[in-house]
């Protein structure tokens, strides 16, 4: 089968500093670099690593192609990245000391894909492919219609995090994942539990802490390895990627998620965003 990704593709700044800037702050980076990024293409490269066939959907500017040229070296199908007249989506992210970190999105093309880019990407897809999608694109909702209507199984990464985003794809949702944080709001906007909201498979992740799947059993707490982290950006999504890579193949749940987990892991251990994922031959030899 195969994974449909609507997803977004950025240029990742990503600056070391002392500390987390504070407001009116000027403080001078320790050194800079430019990584493939966006929660999108980091999802498609985690999948397409983990052995899923993944196919993109998004679309960058004339200043993206050596993105789009990335992911394809990285095993992803591209042929439906468009590119406009917008300059492509760039995130400015800072990473301190103690490796946490503050991003600053401008979304530039991620949120200018044509639907008929959209489209015409899930014309040649199958019943039973996956979709997944997040909030960094325009279509989101549509999307999820589209591929739910021509029987796709649909996920959603509702990050960065917003409410009504969430709530206008929920009953489309074969699968949804968020962090502990995201959970709350979403239960104080909803008054729902991720127990309660009628998605077959939720996974909230814990951080340091593992994750927690609520299924159709109820839930499960899965604990993370442990390991010393470097840098925390993309872990998510090289998580998310890997577990619905490991869905995408047949794996049980249980095992997608642990496999996900040495994923995370490994993913914590590098400086960088899509360019550092590790390879499934990594996650399987990682004992933790």
């Amino acid at each position: 089968m195969a994974i449909w990704n609507l997803g977004s593709i950025n240029a990742d700044y990503v600056y070391a500093v002392p500390h987390i800037p504070s407001p009116g702050e000027t403080l001078a980076a320790t050194s800079r670099k430019v990584f493939l990024g966006g929660k999108g293409a980091n999802m498609s490269v985690a999948a397409a690593r983990a052995a899923a066939q993944v196919k993109h959907i998004g679309a960058i500017g004339p200043d993206g192609k050596w993105a789009k040229d990335r992911l394809l070296e990285y095993g992803v199908d591209t042929r439906h990245i468009a590119t406009l007249e917008v300059e492509t989506a760039h995130a400015i992210i800072a990473v301190d000391a103690n490796s946490e970190n503050m991003i600053i999105l401008h979304p530039g093309a991620n949120a200018k894909i044509p639907q008929a880019v959209l489209q015409n990407a899930l014309s040649e897809a199958q019943t039973g492919d996956w979709f997944i999608t997040q909030n960094e694109t325009n279509l989101q909702r549509t999307g999820s219609q589209l591929a739910k209507k021509m029987g796709l199984k649909v996920g959603y990464a509702a990050a960065p995090f917003d409410a009504d985003r969430v709530k206008a794809v929920l009953d489309h949702l074969d699968f949804l994942i968020l962090n502990e944080i995201e959970a709350e709001q979403l239960k104080d906007a909803s008054g729902q539990s991720p127990a309660d909201l009628g998605v077959k498979d939720v996974i909230v992740t814990l951080g340091g802490n593992g994750a927690d799947w609520f299924g159709p059993k109820g839930k499960h707490h899965f604990d993370a390895l442990k390991v010393d982290p470097v840098d925390t950006t993309g872990a998510g999504d090289t998580f998310t990627g890997y577990v619905l890579a490991g869905l995408d193949r047949g794996l049980p749940m249980e095992q997608a998620i642990g496999q996900a987990l040495k994923a995370g892991a490994l993913m914590v251990t590098r400086h960088g965003t899509a360019d550092v994922i590790p390879d499934l031959s990594e996650v399987q030899a990682f004992q933790g």
